[in-house]
């Protein structure tokens, strides 16, 4: 099983990655908290793997910390969480908030994961209560890099949502909106998660 690698970012979206390791690409999907602290192309990286064997594929999951790692192997320990369920809970809520939430029984705050319903949500919690202390997270969210331009960070927000599941028309209008009630200039990651914020409300 591989469980670390570390190599050149060749290529990087916000779903996925193509790590260069001494030639040979590898492909690791990502979630956007993984995203946001990517480095530039061509620069060294280093990520914690986790490999998902099925029947017709090896899949690897990569993330900047181990505690994005433990808390992915914890999600998908739950029946009915897969792998992407698992990333998009993680590309919704950092560690530090997932771990509150499920200690505290705060399902309204899961049930904003795309995905995650009543039921789902109250089986996290029953079944990590006493399994996300082990998780402690880091000192904090990378810095977003600063970006040019907001039409940029509107696209790549865009592109974000619709890999997530959302209809394209219904992230634009998110979006709208996030960038309507802030006059201010905007970085990516908050664009983002006010975006999944007014998809949640409906």
């Amino acid at each position: 099983m591989i469980a670390s690698l570390t190599g050149r970012l060749a290529f990087k979206a916000p779903t996925y990655l193509i790590l260069d390791v001494q030639g040979v690409g590898y492909e690791v999907f990502i979630p956007l908290s993984t995203y946001y602290g990517l480095p530039n192309l061509s620069d060294s990286i280093s990520l914690s793997v986790h490999t998902h064997v099925r029947e017709d594929a090896i899949q690897l999951f990569g993330f900047l910390t181990s505690q994005e790692k433990d808390a992915f192997v914890l999600l998908t320990s739950v029946s009915g969480v897969g792998p992407k369920l698992g990333l998009s809970v993680l590309s919704a809520l950092p560690v530090s908030d997932l771990v509150s939430a499920i200690q505290s029984g705060d399902v309204e705050k899961l049930t904003t994961v795309p995905g995650i319903g009543n039921k789902s949500a109250s089986r996290l919690v029953l079944e990590l209560k006493d399994k996300v202390g082990k998780l402690h997270p880091g000192l904090g969210p990378a810095q977003d890099s600063p970006r040019q331009g907001q039409d940029a960070i509107f696209d790549d927000a865009l592109s974000a949502l619709v890999n997530l599941g959302y209809r394209p028309q219904d992230a634009k209008d998110a979006l709208k909106q996030v960038r309507k009630s802030n006059a201010e200039s905007i970085v990516l990651k908050d664009m983002i998660r006010e975006s999944l914020k007014e998809l949640a409300r409906g």
